[in-house]
């Protein structure tokens, strides 16, 4: 069953509940307050017959009086304390005979069904007692039926089945317009999955009315993953595309110098050892160039941090440490306090300050100077070298991928313009930022802000 008809019939039932409900109440009250306004008519009926009716008055006297205040379909009875009737009077024969005639001391007023000519009916009876002073004497007796209460108990039976009947098709097509308007964009999210399947391009829903509601979140947030899965889907076209380009080079020098050593063998002792030299090299630079695409690929992928309590300053010390031992530089710390705390993932943080310290060393020949500050807002750690520097118009570009200043000493460094691009993203991932501030021939200063 299709969610718009089960809104439809679910909404309907619900509503044929709540008119069936309101009919009762409505019933009800509407024969509780007729019978009610019966009921007073009735017994204002009695007290002016009370004040009419005098106790010197003959029999036939009595009754003649009684008389005048009949009314259709009605009985007057004065009832003896032996619950003997000494006066009736009535139009209608079938009625007083069918209702008992009762004593009653006190004012009282009840319904009663007799069977009539066209089926049972309802009767109204009030009794008043007949006080001469301080005691009750009789009792007074009127009745009658209720002729036109069961007249207007069909007409709003009628009219209620009708409402209800009329709320009922109108309640079918409110539901079915309600259920269409829900079900709106649901629809075009799903033919807009059913064209993602069939075309296998990713595409937004159009959202033309504003209503702010659940259903616009819904198709906000498809949209949303969307645009994130095309960025993500150019990202990659964009890394095989960049890959690719950074790989054919060192390919093609390999492919070269083979070349060459198929054509002159191994007789050319010189050009044989230049040749494998430089394929030594490049297959050396593939190497390197396959591992950092891996650290890329793996640090867009996975963005789940473990987070701990790093002391930046031990850190600091144990990679200077090793990068002194490999690369015989000096490379200086600076520090005011010790420990200077934050939170990070300790290997993430790690791997950006190593690429900053070889960029150092890769770009510069003098010193190279670490500085480690904490101030109200942040922690920052900065690599200061005093090699090549970086041209003003170029720092804007060094955090894109694959991109190098200086493309010539790029082969001899064994650059791949990917260092500061991870460095960026892991910063990113830290809520942090990375600065670079940096002047042509005199050197760089990198610095690294991590927010308390």
């Amino acid at each position: 069953m299709k969610i718009t008809t089960k809104i439809n019939l679910l909404t309907t039932a619900w509503m044929l509940c709540i008119l069936i409900l309101v009919n009762f109440v409505v019933f009800f009250l509407f024969m509780k307050t007729t019978v009610n306004m019966e009921e007073d008519m009735l017994f204002q009926k009695a007290g002016n017959i009370l004040k009419d009716i005098d106790n010197n008055l003959s029999s036939s006297e009595i009754e003649r009086k009684l008389e005048e205040y009949l009314t259709e379909h009605s009985y007057i009875r004065i009832i003896d304390k032996g619950n003997k009737v000494s006066h009736e009077v009535s139009n209608d024969k079938l009625l007083s005979k069918k209702v008992k005639a009762k004593y009653k001391i006190s004012k009282q007023a009840n319904t009663h069904l007799i069977s009539a000519e066209k089926g049972e009916e309802q009767v109204l009876v009030v009794h008043v007692p007949i006080i001469n002073g301080n005691q009750i004497q009789g009792s007074l007796e009127i009745g009658e039926r209720l002729q036109g209460l069961e007249a207007r108990r069909e007409i709003l039976r009628a009219i209620l089945i009708f409402c209800t009947t009329l709320a009922a098709f109108l309640s079918l097509l409110g539901g079915r317009w309600l259920a269409n308007m829900i079900m709106r964009p649901i629809s075009k999210m799903i033919i807009t999955m059913e064209e993602i399947e069939k075309s296998g391009v990713p595409k937004t829903i159009p959202i033309q009315n504003k209503t702010k509601d659940e259903l616009q979140t819904m198709a906000l947030t498809f949209n949303r993953m969307i645009d994130r899965l095309q960025v993500n889907m150019e990202k990659q076209n964009q890394f095989v595309s960049d890959a690719s380009h950074e790989l054919k080079t060192p390919l093609t020098v390999i492919k070269s110098y083979a070349n060459l050593l198929r054509r002159h063998g191994l007789e050319n002792t010189e050009i044989a050892q230049e040749a494998i030299k430089a394929i030594h090299s490049e297959a050396t630079r593939i190497q390197k160039m396959s591992e950092t695409f891996l650290d890329l690929a793996t640090l867009e992928r996975e963005n789940v941090l473990e987070i701990i309590d790093v002391n930046v300053v031990s850190l600091c010390q144990d990679i200077i440490k090793q990068l002194k031992d490999v690369y015989r530089r000096e490379i200086t710390l600076h520090f005011d306090e010790n420990p200077i705390i934050i939170r990070a993932d300790e290997l993430k943080i790690k791997q950006v300050i190593i690429i900053l310290l070889d960029n150092a060393v890769k770009y510069s020949k003098e010193k190279i100077e670490v500085y480690l500050e904490k101030n109200e807002q942040n922690v920052i750690i900065q690599v200061k070298d005093y090699g090549i520097g970086i041209p003003q118009d170029e720092i804007n570009n060094i955090f894109e991928r694959f991109y190098r200043v200086d493309k010539a000493r790029s082969r001899e460094t064994g650059g791949t313009g990917l260092g500061l691009h991870i460095a960026n993203s892991i910063m990113k991932l830290h809520d942090g930022e990375i600065k670079v501030e940096s002047t042509e021939g005199l050197g760089t200063n990198v610095k690294l802000f991590f927010h308390k």
